[in-house]
């Protein structure tokens, strides 16, 4: 008969995420906070040795010693800015030998800024988003995927959003860059269909983490408002969810996974209480 344990509020096969991720080398862009973060930490606790990407090294350098201290894992501090092609390149090109089959790759960084109308918004704001959210996908992809088709191995999870699958006001460019994720998200998986190589995404709802301070240039009370009255996402909700898709059996390719907290039905309809 099948044991089953509950680890981090997930049922699980005892052993069955853990004996297929035992030591694989995985890269998670945005590793410095929120669902990064998360994951890196929940790879971790699989068995996974984690390269963390990150802007802010010194908060790489704290998580890798977490994952260091907790699971016994291998890590490495790649502090590095997406939005640089030619650094991007650079970086995974020189990787140290040991670190260089990366067998599953988690596109997770990416942000909002604002939330003007079209005909109002700030071009900066425009640029930093489709910087990160798009074109930092892409260089990180175009790095790290022909490793794989080398190998034959690999598994890539893009974090995209409930916005990659519809638009709500004062989303508009930040809605765009998402379903842009969503579109890519495909193309890459029809590009692979010849090869052994997974290519999925997950779309959260509400995830409480650092995204609305930063889409709100730093203000947190009006960030905090976006989750009042309700219980939103924890970034390991979604580092759970990447952990099922990466477990799977060979065979099985988890193509898209929407998540929401129970309170919330679609981009705009949220339930909140007093």
């Amino acid at each position: 008969m099948r044991k089953y344990s509950k680890i981090d509020g997930l049922f699980k096969r005892e052993g069955f995420a853990m004996s297929l991720l035992q030591n694989k080398i995985a890269l998670i862009t945005g590793a410095t906070s929120g669902i990064g973060r998360a994951t890196a930490l929940a790879l971790a606790r699989e068995g996974v040795h984690p390269i963390l990407i990150g802007r802010r090294e010194t908060r790489l350098q704290e998580i890798g010693r977490e994952i260091e201290q907790k699971y016994r894992r291998r890590w490495l501090a790649l502090p590095l800015d997406v939005r640089h092609q030619r650094e991007v390149q650079q970086k995974i090109d020189t990787l140290p030998v040991e670190w260089q089959a990366i067998e599953i790759l988690i596109n997770n960084a990416g942000l909002a800024r604002g939330v003007s109308k079209l005909q109002e918004g700030e071009l900066t704001d425009w640029e930093e988003m489709i910087d990160t959210n798009v074109k930092g996908l892409l260089y990180i992809t175009r790095a790290v995927v022909p490793g794989m088709v080398r190998r034959q191995k690999g598994d890539v999870v893009n974090i995209g959003s409930i916005a990659g699958h519809e638009v709500y006001p004062g989303g508009n460019v930040y809605c765009a860059t998402k379903h842009a994720v969503n579109a890519l998200t495909k193309g890459l998986r029809v590009d692979l269909v010849d090869t052994p190589i997974r290519v999925s995404s997950i779309d959260p709802g509400l995830v409480e983490t650092e995204f609305s301070i930063v889409r709100f240039h730093g203000d947190e009370q009006r960030a905090k408002n976006v989750y009042t009255g309700m219980e939103p996402l924890h970034p390991e909700d979604i580092a759970e969810g990447i952990i099922f898709i990466v477990s799977r059996p060979a065979h099985v390719q988890i193509a898209d996974m929407i998540i929401f907290p129970t309170a919330q039905r679609s981009a705009t309809i949220v339930s909140r209480k007093e």
